[in-house]
């Protein structure tokens, strides 16, 4: 098994804080092989009878196992699970349980406390550059291509039918046990067109007629595939409502291999390749952040910035995610700095590595790669 030690490194930091830690990503992200890689665990597969037998008497169970180091895996498959949770964070701080599950804890109906206090939570995204290391190739048209999810990812052909398969997975066990929605065949072709237009602006009218549901429904569909880390929905960034965009959120497909599936792409042309790093620049904030509130920002003019990552006391950070940093357009970036003098312009390329500051066109932007920006946030505390 290969030892992510970026999210290895990240559940030790957070078991400092809380002694109940929730680790959530879509299907097949790799929440158990993560888990099964952590020193000194015990796991324990709730989908398995035997294993939710053992925790009917919640109590009994910890009792057993204080001090221990617990994974439970799939915990929504519990009858109660924040009841066991609710206990062990109470009565047994001493051990350590790490619980998983395929989607935001609030999303399932089984957990009638959302133990507001007592845990920590993480999000395991799609495979972000510290995981390529381990994975021992730094290959970003394979990373695109493939996906982010591991076994995708190591995969030696393009596993189109993987795509599929979790597709299909995906409804029967995430969608129907948590939302049980109805009209599978609507559901799936709103993912598909999702996929297909991920990164533009979204509007509920344009896609229920070809969906067959109503507008009311196309936002209940985006409200679950969002709950359930299948997109990436950023809200509009706006105080001055009378020039800006204030309600039409941009949906960002989770993933990159699915948006070349969709698209049915066997390579990556050098038009795609821009709108592709915009994706994992994104994934990569997010994952680093921890944080799915990062917006962006358009003004009714449509001058548009890629990235708005708002700071608690602070100004906020602008980024532009551009494969190339050579003829880079920054209208969008000077109108928002002149609207928001304070904010600090980033323009994030494949082609930097350490930042350094210019003075483009009258105005300051920070010129970094991804690795740059990612530790220029951390020392500015985003």
């Amino acid at each position: 098994m290969i030892k992510r030690k970026y999210w290895i490194k990240k559940i030790e930091s957070l078991w400092k804080e809380r002694s109940i830690l929730w680790l959530s990503g879509v299907r097949r992200s790799g929440k158990t092989v993560l888990s099964q890689t952590l020193p000194h665990i015990d796991y324990y597969d709730c989908e398995l009878p035997r294993i939710r037998g053992l925790m009917a008497d919640p109590e009994k169970f910890l009792k057993d196992r204080i001090g221990t180091r617990i994974i439970l895996d799939e915990i929504h498959r519990l009858d109660n699970p924040s009841e066991l949770l609710k206990i062990a964070a109470d009565h047994y701080p001493e051990t350590k349980i790490l619980a998983t599950g395929s989607s935001s804890l609030s999303a399932s109906s089984k957990f009638r406390d959302t133990l507001a206090g007592r845990k920590a939570e993480l999000w395991l995204a799609p495979l972000v550059s510290e995981d390529l290391k381990d994975f021992g190739s730094h290959d970003l048209k394979h990373r695109f291509l493939f996906g982010g999810l591991p076994p995708f990812f190591l995969s030696k052909k393009l596993p189109e039918k993987y795509f599929q398969e979790w597709v299909d997975a995906y409804w029967a066990k995430d969608i129907q046990e948590l939302f049980r929605l109805e009209r599978r065949s609507s559901f799936q072709k709103f993912l598909e067109l999702l996929m297909i237009q991920s990164g533009g602006i979204f509007e509920a009218s344009k896609f229920s007629a070809p969906c067959g549901v109503s507008h009311t429904t196309i936002a209940n569909y985006l409200s679950v595939l969002e709950e359930t880390y299948t997109v990436n929905v950023l809200r509009p960034f706006n105080t001055y409502k009378k020039t800006e965009i204030v309600a039409a959120p941009k949906v960002y497909a989770f993933d990159t291999g699915f948006i070349c599936y969709y698209r049915g792409l066997h390579d990556i042309k050098s038009s795609e390749w821009g709108q592709m790093w915009e994706h994992f620049v994104l994934n990569e904030l997010q994952a680093h952040l921890q944080s799915r509130k990062i917006r962006y920002w358009r003004d009714k003019q449509g001058h548009e910035v890629d990235f708005i990552v708002e700071r608690r006391g602070q100004a906020p950070f602008a980024i532009e995610a551009k494969w190339s940093s050579n003829n880079c357009d920054f209208t969008g970036l000077r109108v928002f700095l002149r609207r928001y003098p304070n904010a600090k312009a980033f323009l994030v390329s494949n082609d930097l590595s350490k930042p350094i500051k210019r003075n483009i066109d009258g105005i300051s932007v920070v010129y970094t790669g991804l690795k740059g920006l990612l530790h220029y946030s951390t020392q500015n505390s985003i």
